[in-house]
């Protein structure tokens, strides 16, 4: 942490949890004479927040030893976050991939006040109630065709456990069990078990690795034969084959690296001919961010299973679904209790989360693919500007998911990506880089003169400016 001190000499680095207990004696969240005119706290409240926050909070991500104190932000409407003292913050990075049509969206927060005020939680089990029947029914309008049960958890991470888990069981219950994954190299599907076995090795598995189960591995489809590794596969091991799981042409954690509709065409060719699923981890490229409403939907391709999450309910609460063919539902039917599906969540389908994720999905009308197209064409302006800079190793987009590769040690452990998450905040702009890949994936709220704000700030950062110091909070990668 790097070393804070108040106006009234409270040391940050030098206080113990016990300090703190007594420092905060007075000081109350809802105190009227600690709060600016705009309702945000003041000064001493938000001391509050960050006094607590480095006593009792562990943050993802962060190694906590050097990591800079976090930015306390108070409220957040459109494409904009605000702190304690009531700075704007231009949200470039959709607060990790999930705010779609803007923060606070009205007919989203009407939606959630709405349910909260007749039904919070039930159980999901022997259970069922209106949002979650409609919200299944809305999505498989608008999946890709086939896609017919929904199975809901909480986040993306599970939704690919549920995914994986499926396939393995449906070979089993039919007598004919395959245990064999295969996923792409620079994969990442989320910091669960199953999940973690399933992305690529790197600085997020290398502790676990003795605990993962095996998966073949086949060519990231962006520097690879990947057709030529999964033919390989199927006529080697294809008996023991599940399923491949794949980031549907878009790998986003490492590096937003962008592959062709046609591999992905060929997988499902493939996976098709050998009766192995394919499963498309949508948690990213799904609601409209590489153009239509699901990547799948570019290559015209059919998965069998798709995990859907992040902008599920607009980025405003957490809530996971994976779709299934009929064929692998039907695998589970049966009179023997053994071959039931044994998983669930407490908060599974969560009545308030799946008004949000219906409010949203109401939101994908005509405007907003209008919007995601003027996205798509301002970052194709920026980044032909940017093409051949010096300092910029590669440019690339996808719909609206924009990324600049700088010339720097590649990782994600780059300290280029901490230079420029600084530098951006300090300029006002949120930036979050996967090491040496900075990229910008916006609510479709934002507008060009804000992306021009956006592209500003990485221009002047690779033209040489740097933060004056590392800023007391900030979103860097540790």
């Amino acid at each position: 942490m790097s070393r804070q001190q108040d106006d009234d000499d409270f040391d940050l680095d030098e206080n113990s949890v016990d300090d703190l207990e007594g420092y905060s004696d007075g000081l109350s969240r809802a105190d009227d004479d600690d709060a600016d005119d705009d309702g945000a706290p003041g000064q001493r409240a938000a001391e509050l927040v960050l006094l607590h926050d480095a006593a009792h909070v562990w943050h993802p991500y962060t190694q906590h030893h050097h990591a800079p104190l976090p930015v306390p932000i108070v409220r957040a409407k459109g494409a904009w976050l605000y702190d304690t003292d009531g700075r704007a913050i231009l949200d470039a990075i959709s607060s990790w991939w999930v705010t779609t049509h803007g923060h606070c969206h009205d007919d989203i927060i009407d939606a959630i006040t709405d349910q909260a005020k007749r039904l919070d939680q039930v159980i999901f089990a022997g259970f069922t109630h209106e949002p979650a029947a409609a919200l299944a029914a809305e999505l498989v309008q608008r999946l890709p065709r086939g896609l017919s049960k929904i199975f809901f958890s909480d986040d993306g991470s599970t939704a690919v456990e549920v995914a994986i888990k499926l396939s393995l069981q449906s070979f089993s219950n039919r007598g004919t069990p395959r245990r064999l994954i295969a996923a792409l190299d620079n994969a990442y599907h989320g910091d669960t078990f199953g999940a973690m076995a399933a992305s690529g090795r790197g600085v997020f598995t290398q502790m676990y690795e003795p605990l993962l189960f095996e998966v073949a591995r086949l060519p990231d489809p962006s520097v690879g034969d990947t057709i030529a590794a999964l033919d390989a596969l199927i006529a080697a091991r294809g008996s023991e084959l599940a399923a491949v799981i794949v980031e549907p042409l878009v790998l986003g954690a490492s590096g937003m690296r962008v592959w062709d509709e046609q591999v992905l065409r060929d997988i499902r060719d493939r996976t098709t001919a050998a009766g192995v699923h394919l499963i498309a981890d949508e948690v990213l490229t799904g609601f409209g961010r590489t153009g239509p409403l699901f990547a799948c939907e570019r290559a015209e391709v059919r998965p069998d299973l798709l995990c859907m999450s992040k902008g599920l309910t607009g980025g405003v609460l957490p809530l996971g679904a994976t779709a299934a063919t009929e064929d692998i539902f039907d695998a589970f039917r049966s009179e023997d209790r053994r071959k039931t599906f044994f998983h669930g969540h407490s908060y599974t389908a969560n009545p308030i989360a799946c008004a949000a994720a219906l409010a949203s999905l109401q939101l994908f009308d005509d405007d907003c693919e209008d919007d995601r197209i003027r996205i798509e064409v301002a970052h194709a302006r920026h980044l032909e500007a940017l093409r051949g800079t010096p300092g910029v190793r590669a440019v690339r987009q996808i719909g609206t998911i924009a990324a600049v590769e700088l010339e720097a040690p590649a990782g994600y452990l780059s300290d280029i990506g901490r230079e420029l998450a600084a530098f951006s905040l300090q300029e006002g702009v949120l930036l979050r880089p996967l090491g040496n890949v900075a990229y910008c994936l916006p609510p479709y709220c934002i507008t060009d003169i804000e992306l021009d704000r956006v592209y500003d700030v990485i221009s002047r950062f690779l033209g040489g400016a740097r933060a004056v110091a590392i800023p007391t909070g900030g979103p860097v990668d540790d």
